[in-house]
Protein backbone atom coordinates (compact mmCIF):
# COMPACT_ATOMS: atom_id res chain seq x y z
CA UNK A 1 0.00 0.00 0.00
CA UNK A 2 1.76 3.08 -1.03
CA UNK A 3 -0.66 5.78 -0.01
CA UNK A 4 0.21 7.75 3.31
CA UNK A 5 -3.08 8.73 4.59
CA UNK A 6 -4.52 6.37 7.14
CA UNK A 7 -7.87 6.50 5.31
CA UNK A 8 -6.05 6.22 2.09
CA UNK A 9 -5.14 2.69 3.33
CA UNK A 10 -8.30 1.87 5.06
CA UNK A 11 -10.11 2.85 1.39
CA UNK A 12 -7.78 0.47 -0.35
CA UNK A 13 -7.90 -2.60 1.88
CA UNK A 14 -11.60 -2.01 1.62
CA UNK A 15 -11.28 -2.20 -2.21
CA UNK A 16 -9.33 -5.18 -2.15
CA UNK A 17 -12.06 -7.22 -0.06
CA UNK A 18 -14.98 -5.54 -2.13
CA UNK A 19 -12.81 -6.83 -5.46
CA UNK A 20 -12.73 -10.17 -3.68
CA UNK A 21 -16.00 -10.83 -3.18
CA UNK A 22 -16.93 -9.22 -6.45
CA UNK A 23 -15.10 -11.63 -8.21
CA UNK A 24 -16.38 -14.88 -6.44
CA UNK A 25 -20.20 -13.48 -7.04
CA UNK A 26 -19.16 -12.49 -11.02
CA UNK A 27 -17.55 -16.58 -11.24
CA UNK A 28 -20.29 -18.07 -9.93
CA UNK A 29 -22.48 -16.84 -12.15
CA UNK A 30 -20.32 -17.39 -15.35
CA UNK A 31 -20.27 -21.01 -13.33
CA UNK A 32 -23.74 -21.08 -13.72
CA UNK A 33 -24.54 -19.65 -17.05
CA UNK A 34 -22.13 -21.64 -18.62
CA UNK A 35 -23.87 -24.95 -17.30
CA UNK A 36 -26.91 -23.56 -18.15
CA UNK A 37 -25.84 -22.97 -22.05
CA UNK A 38 -24.55 -26.70 -22.32
CA UNK A 39 -27.26 -28.25 -21.54
CA UNK A 40 -29.20 -25.94 -23.94
CA UNK A 41 -26.22 -27.08 -26.66
CA UNK A 42 -26.89 -30.68 -25.73
CA UNK A 43 -30.70 -30.34 -26.60
CA UNK A 44 -32.00 -30.99 -23.49
CA UNK A 45 -35.02 -29.00 -22.55
CA UNK A 46 -36.43 -30.12 -19.36
CA UNK A 47 -33.46 -30.13 -17.72
CA UNK A 48 -32.18 -26.11 -19.38
CA UNK A 49 -35.81 -25.03 -17.88
CA UNK A 50 -34.75 -26.69 -14.55
CA UNK A 51 -31.41 -24.81 -14.68
CA UNK A 52 -32.22 -21.64 -15.32
CA UNK A 53 -34.17 -21.05 -12.13
CA UNK A 54 -30.48 -21.44 -10.29
CA UNK A 55 -28.83 -19.30 -12.96
CA UNK A 56 -31.87 -16.90 -12.82
CA UNK A 57 -31.44 -16.72 -9.09
CA UNK A 58 -27.97 -16.31 -8.72
CA UNK A 59 -27.89 -13.62 -11.58
CA UNK A 60 -30.12 -11.71 -9.82
CA UNK A 61 -28.17 -11.89 -6.79
CA UNK A 62 -24.90 -10.44 -8.84
CA UNK A 63 -27.58 -7.68 -9.31
CA UNK A 64 -28.39 -6.80 -6.41
CA UNK A 65 -25.19 -6.46 -4.95
CA UNK A 66 -24.25 -4.50 -7.24
CA UNK A 67 -21.43 -6.76 -9.21
CA UNK A 68 -23.45 -6.29 -12.61
CA UNK A 69 -26.09 -3.65 -13.49
CA UNK A 70 -29.38 -4.73 -13.48
CA UNK A 71 -30.43 -4.22 -16.83
CA UNK A 72 -27.45 -6.36 -17.71
CA UNK A 73 -28.76 -8.69 -15.38
CA UNK A 74 -32.13 -8.95 -17.48
CA UNK A 75 -30.28 -9.48 -20.59
CA UNK A 76 -28.52 -12.24 -19.32
CA UNK A 77 -32.04 -13.67 -17.97
CA UNK A 78 -33.88 -12.84 -21.04
CA UNK A 79 -31.55 -14.59 -23.95
CA UNK A 80 -31.24 -17.76 -21.42
CA UNK A 81 -34.76 -17.97 -21.34
CA UNK A 82 -35.41 -17.75 -24.93
CA UNK A 83 -32.95 -20.35 -25.79
CA UNK A 84 -34.27 -22.57 -22.98
CA UNK A 85 -37.92 -22.15 -24.55
CA UNK A 86 -36.63 -22.86 -28.03
CA UNK A 87 -34.98 -25.67 -26.77
CA UNK A 88 -38.30 -27.22 -24.88
CA UNK A 89 -40.42 -25.91 -27.73
CA UNK A 90 -38.07 -28.04 -30.03
CA UNK A 91 -37.38 -31.22 -27.81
Amino acid sequence: MPQRHPSAQKRHRQSLKKRERNRDVRTEMRHEIRKVREIIAKGDGTAAVAEIKSAMRIISKAASKGVIHRNTASRYIARLSKRAAATSASA
